[in-house]
């Protein structure tokens, strides 16, 4: 099972072009599984697995205590796996064809106060030059609603300060106008002219953010610097939070659907119909706390 997973992993690398990432995720999910096969029933031969096997191997991951979300993912990897195998006559036959992935549970997604934003971004004292980049990040994320990658592959080009908008790249190659607040574009300010000189190097880009030294930062160091910086305060918050509070908090301060819409750069008005049922909760929180009779 180990040298048939080398030989697939190989093969979503060099033949499919997959990401690193996208790799590194069924890898663990598929090891997992061979680990468990071996362990429980004693089966190290690709051809020796049951149908049986895989649900439940599934099964018990459920009772572990595992989400949906992470159930599907396994069952995705194993449904590519077994297709592989059979392709490339590993097995007779793909067993894992007829299983069935769960349905995601349709959640609402989580949001800051703005109290607890407000906490947030207040409580960087600038100091150093990470200090001003790390405003300026936090700052921007709340004020333009942009995705980590969005942040993460922004240059100083892209901004127009006097106009108040910066220019992003987002899903499909799409590229839209956000606006900027008057908040964040002083922190943007303050970073440009006292934080990003100090960093600079011979081989720094035209990135708006840059790392130690000189250097454009990745999305998972991007991820790192809110989470950082929100433990301080005692918040957990991740960059999506910070985008999810930003379309709610418009549309509770009168914002256009269509508007927001256009801001967050989503295809389908659909996806950002979300944010009502998020504010009709919050309104309802409200009533329940505050109305005599509720």
């Amino acid at each position: 099972m180990i040298a048939a997973l080398e030989r697939f992993i190989l093969h979503l690398a060099t033949e499919r072009g997959l990401s690193v990432n996208y790799q590194l995720s069924n890898r663990q999910s598929l090891e997992a599984f061979i680990s468990w096969l071996e362990t429980v029933h004693g089966v190290g031969s690709p051809e020796n697995v049951t149908l049986a096997h895989l649900t439940d191997f599934l099964f018990r991951r459920k009772n572990d205590g595992c989400g949906n979300a992470t159930i599907r993912l396994q069952v995705i990897s194993l449904k590519i796996f077994f297709r592989w195998l059979a392709i490339r006559k590993f097995i007779p036959a793909d067993i894992a064809e007829g299983l069935q992935a769960p349905r995601l549970d349709a959640s609402l997604p989580e949001t800051l106060t703005e109290t607890e934003v407000g906490h947030l971004l207040a409580s960087i004292e600038p100091k150093t030059p990470f200090d001003y980049r790390d405003a300026a990040i936090l700052e921007l994320l709340y004020a333009s609603g942009l995705r980590i990658s969005e942040l993460a592959n922004a240059t100083i080009d892209q901004l127009s300060m006097e106009e108040g908008f910066i220019r992003v790249t987002g899903k499909g190659n799409k590229t839209r106008l956000v606006p900027v607040g008057s908040r964040a574009r002083q922190a943007i300010r303050d970073w440009l002219e006292k934080g990003r000189p100090h960093l600079v190097s011979a081989k720094t880009s035209s990135h708006l953010i840059l790392g130690q030294h000189g250097q454009s930062l990745t999305i998972q160091r991007l991820w790192q610097i809110v989470k950082t910086r929100a433990a301080a305060v005692d918040l957990v918050v991740y960059p999506h939070l910070l985008r999810h509070s930003f379309a709610t908090h418009l549309l509770s301060g009168g914002a256009d659907l269509r508007v927001i819409q256009e801001m967050l750069g989503h295809a389908n008005i659909s996806t950002t119909q979300i944010y009502t049922h998020v504010d009709q909760r919050r309104l309802k929180a409200v009533h329940a706390q505050f109305h005599p009779r509720a």
